[in-house]
């Protein structure tokens, strides 16, 4: 059953609509320095993802194809008929269940600081083991733990604060469940081999999560694809180095949508 979700609709213009879906745990505010950027341009969607933001939070196990299918009637509701679809880091696994799910539907794919390889055996324990304690504990020990690698701590700090701010504002019901659904997942690997649209791989230099090396695969794998590579950022660039993500993504969106 889908999920009416909360979300911003901004823009318009001739330009095919740019729909941003954001990562784990964090909600639509992360996409600003995007939605500023292009909306004058074209119509830009950027929705807070089912257990996060403002938007139901469902507890139990959130299948990325949950999330997909919550997005595909947001869509529909908005009438909007075709879109370049970008994720990042969990967005990006799910933009990839986009693909399989919508189709033509998708105009172009921008997969930022994502992979698509199942989980393993350990990485399956890992995550349910923090649902659980996110369960227990809440949002904040977490969310201390990692920000240096959500955002490098070279990072500005106001930036630092806003990353902050989401995770710790994140349900803990919302996000466990996403980190049990995402434990699932099936190996993307072979959908984006078969990708006809063109793609944008985008990396932070200095991401743990998703090394260079990793978006490096992905851009092997997809038959169109340009990998962009961000200086100075770690697991997110679009808020840790707006103008050159920005400017990547300027590029492909004149490139595929016009």
């Amino acid at each position: 059953m889908t999920v009416s979700l909360a979300y911003e609709d901004k823009g318009a213009g001739n330009g095919v609509p740019l729909l941003l879906i954001h990562g784990h745990p964090f909600d639509r505010t992360m996409w600003a320095p995007q939605i500023e950027a292009f909306a004058p341009h074209r119509r830009v969607v950027a929705p807070d993802l089912r257990g996060y933001g403002a938007s139901p939070v469902v507890p139990g196990i959130t299948p990325l194809s949950a999330f997909a299918a919550d997005l595909q009637a947001l869509l529909d509701d908005l009438e909007v008929e075709s879109a370049v679809v970008a994720g990042l880091s969990m967005g990006g696994q799910i933009a990839m269940e986009c693909v399989a799910r919508l189709g033509d539907r998708v105009r172009g794919l921008v997969l930022a600081d994502t992979f698509a390889a199942p989980e393993t055996e350990e990485g399956k324990r890992t995550r349910n083991a923090m649902a659980d304690r996110l369960l227990r504990e809440g949002m904040r020990g977490y969310a201390d733990e990692v920000l240096h690698k959500m955002v490098a701590p070279y990072a500005d700090p106001a930036v630092q604060a806003h990353v902050h701010r989401m995770m710790t504002a994140t349900p803990p019901e919302g996000a466990a469940a996403a980190l049990r659904g995402r434990a699932e997942r099936p190996d993307y690997r072979p959908l984006l081999a078969r990708v006809t649209v063109p793609a944008l791989v985008v990396v932070g230099e200095d991401d743990e999560f998703t090394p260079v090396p990793v978006a490096e695969s992905l851009h092997a794998l997809l038959p169109d694809s340009t990998l962009r590579v961000v200086k100075g950022a770690a697991h997110m660039p679009n808020l840790e180095r707006p103008e050159e993500f920005n400017a990547a993504l300027a590029d492909f969106l004149a490139r595929v949508a016009g």
